[in-house]
């Protein structure tokens, strides 16, 4: 029996995200007095050479869990071979209303509604900085939800421009389903228009830095297959470095009549699995190894893990397993992918 399983049924009486905070101070903690270290040895994987980068190994945690980078060294510590921290916005904002995040524990599912809450680039910067990790960082990027959609390129231009030195690579998230129309800029005229501003700016910033930091987009698992053809057809015109599949979804299929089903928001964990496989499998075909794939929703096991990579994954990430299975995850997931 691991240490998680003895904490988790405590973890699990708490609020959600009460809960989510607590863990996470904890965990910095455990790792600022050298808990962690004696706790979890280094996880050994095949080093994947993606984006032009070379990862440890395959298993990464996905954007969401740490948005502010507040506490990069203590899940550094757990194995990961790379992390992506954020969303990140402009300016600080507090988000939607609590409660805001949901257990759905009879399907292993997570709801939440938080709504890109974070302290602003500045302050991710400045904890970025002061964090003693060195291994692959990705920084995700959103814009402010009083940001209209016809200026919204204006908020990402900022935090790319912020981040660019910082960041191992740049993930461009226009696929959270809680800051309202956001997952319009998913469509054909205005993911073009945005995919070529963020291309020109990744070409400048290239030049003054001397430092190339590939860029990838995060989507959404409920696009159409029409969808994911026109989005996988401008990444490649685009030449963007790659995409993320998928964020939480919108369906509440797998999930109905259980207790928080009902929540609105993004829904993660077990019942977004097969939808993000599935879209996986349609963009791989569309994109025939033109760019990476990461694959992340649902990965609650090895084999699930796997079930990614078969798909067309480069790489995984991993979020709601973590809550549901504990740091053990991150070393199974790794040693299936090995």
């Amino acid at each position: 029996m691991n240490l998680y399983s003895l904490v988790k049924p405590f973890l699990f009486q708490l609020d959600a995200e009460y809960a989510h905070d607590l863990t996470l101070k904890s965990l910095k903690l455990a790792e600022q007095i050298g808990l962690l270290s004696s706790l979890y040895n280094p996880v050994h994987g095949i080093p994947r050479q993606v984006m032009g980068l070379t990862f440890p190994n395959a298993v990464g945690l996905a954007a969401g869990l740490d948005k502010n980078g507040a506490f990069i060294d203590g899940m550094a510590a757990l194995g990961f071979g790379f992390i992506e921290v954020g969303t990140v916005t402009p300016r600080p904002q507090p988000g939607n209303p609590k409660p805001r995040l949901f257990r759905v524990k009879e399907a292993q599912g997570i709801i939440n509604r938080f709504g890109f809450n974070n302290l602003g680039v500045d302050q991710l910067i400045q904890n970025v900085k002061a964090s003693k990790y060195r291994g692959i960082l990705g920084i995700n990027i959103g814009k402010n939800f009083d940001t209209p959609n016809e200026r919204a390129v204006d908020d990402y231009l900022i935090c790319m421009r912020k981040v660019y030195r910082y960041a191992s690579y740049i993930t461009v998230n226009i696929s959270s389903p809680n800051t309202k129309n956001l997952r319009q800029l998913q469509e054909k005229e205005a993911l073009d228009a945005l995919l070529g501003t963020l291309k020109a700016e990744q070409t400048a910033l290239t030049q003054k830095h001397r430092k190339y930091v590939p860029i990838a987009l995060k989507i959404a698992p409920d696009l159409e297959y029409e969808q994911i053809i026109e989005i996988a057809d401008l990444l490649k015109a685009h030449q963007f470095d790659a995409v993320i599949a998928t964020n939480t979804t919108l369906s509440r299929e797998g999930v109905e009549g259980m207790k928080n089903g009902a929540e609105t928001g993004g829904l993660s964990g077990t019942p977004v699995r097969d939808k993000s496989s599935q879209v996986i499998r349609h963009l791989s075909n569309q994109l025939a190894g033109e760019l990476p794939i990461i694959g992340v929703g649902g990965i609650m096991s090895g084999a699930d893990a796997i079930e990614k990579i078969e798909a067309g994954a480069s790489l995984v990430q991993v979020y709601s397993g973590l809550i549901y299975r504990g740091p053990s995850l991150v070393r199974e997931v790794a040693k299936a992918l090995a």
